[in-house]
């Protein structure tokens, strides 16, 4: 017979208390994830989050990259994925040096159009191509990849970012569409990687149409990892938290989330009397969805899946969050 939820969510509560642990959620999580978690955001405001918090163990419900940034921003606390298989495809797209050979098994691969730098390159080969250019790299890497790349970025300031750079050619890896976004609202030379996020790319220009023509007076907010005609189309352009604060904001009570779908759970709950539609509802990550009551239980309870950067690694990862928190707010203490 199975454990009830209730009792599941009882017995983490309890562990929770006896680790001294925090528990944080991503905002793709599944919505049972989401209600046991102290804290629910964006990856890198949810490390930066818990890095302040007094804690000894930290448990992060989302996929592998985000658990390594935490353990960047908070290397003296024990911190745990409870999906240890829990991944993320575009991040696996770039690597420092040894590229990876699996591109083929992503959704939709055959459709893409190649950009300047395809999947048999890493960073340190493009690097060579073009001495002197920075290198800007999506939060949505590797701890391997941000050592390796001069100042990160998020979905958020990735336009605020490219823009306080001297340099004209910017290297920007591995979302090309986001790096279309940064091209489109700087007058920088951008440089891109071809990588993409499966969940996001995936969306055409005539699904926004069709859905403009089911909710005609929805505003349509689009994540900047969708490609660059869908952008076109969106009322406002902005990460998901970004899309939590300006929906809230908003005198307008209807609007069409181009995002993965966990989202929606959220934007119902702090927006009461609001109306949001799925702009397509198969924008599902597996990955982020991995992660259930009773692994995030198993987790704590074993204290399994632990997740710990390399410290030469972590200083230099650290260095590249760092110069961009210098830019967007005050870097981390450790």
């Amino acid at each position: 017979m199975n454990t009830p939820s209730s009792d599941i969510a009882e017995e983490i509560l309890r562990l929770k208390e006896q680790r001294n642990a925090v528990i944080i959620a991503h905002n793709y999580q599944r919505e049972e994830v989401q209600d046991i978690a102290d804290f629910t955001g964006d990856s890198l405001e949810l490390s930066r989050t818990a890095s302040t918090i007094e804690c000894d163990v930290i448990v992060f419900c989302g996929v592998d990259f985000m658990a390594e940034s935490a353990s960047i921003l908070s290397p003296d606390k024990t911190v745990l994925l409870p999906e240890i298989g829990a991944t993320c495809p575009m991040a696996a797209m770039i690597r420092a040096d040894s590229p990876r050979d699996f591109w083929k098994s992503f959704p939709g691969y055959e459709d893409k159009p190649s950009l300047v730098y395809p999947k048999e390159y890493s960073i340190n080969d493009i690097k060579r191509d073009h001495p002197g250019a920075p290198v800007v790299a999506y939060v949505n890497t590797t701890a391997e990849v941000k050592a390796a790349v001069d100042i990160c970025c998020t979905s958020a300031n990735v336009i605020d970012v490219v823009s306080s750079l001297p340099d004209k050619k910017i290297i920007c890896v591995p979302d090309k569409n986001l790096s279309d976004w940064a091209r489109k609202n700087t007058d920088k030379e951008i440089i891109s990687w071809d990588g993409f996020c499966h969940v996001h790319d995936r969306i055409q220009a005539r699904d926004v149409e069709a859905a403009r023509r089911e909710h005609p007076d929805a505003l349509f907010m689009a994540h900047p990892e969708c490609r660059p005609e869908v952008l076109e189309l969106a009322d406002h352009v902005t990460s998901t938290s970004g899309m939590l604060r300006y929906s809230t904001a908003s005198d307008h009570n209807e609007f069409i989330v181009g995002t993965e779908v966990g989202l929606m759970y959220r934007l119902g709950k702090e927006n009461p009397g609001k109306t949001f539609h799925a702009l397509r509802g198969d924008m599902i990550c597996p990955n982020m969805k991995k992660t259930t009551l009773e692994s995030v239980l198993h987790s704590l309870k074993e204290m399994v899946n632990v997740v710990k950067v390399e410290e030469d690694i972590r200083i230099q990862a650290k260095h590249s969050l760092d110069r961009m928190l210098e830019i967007t707010g005050s870097p981390a203490k450790k």
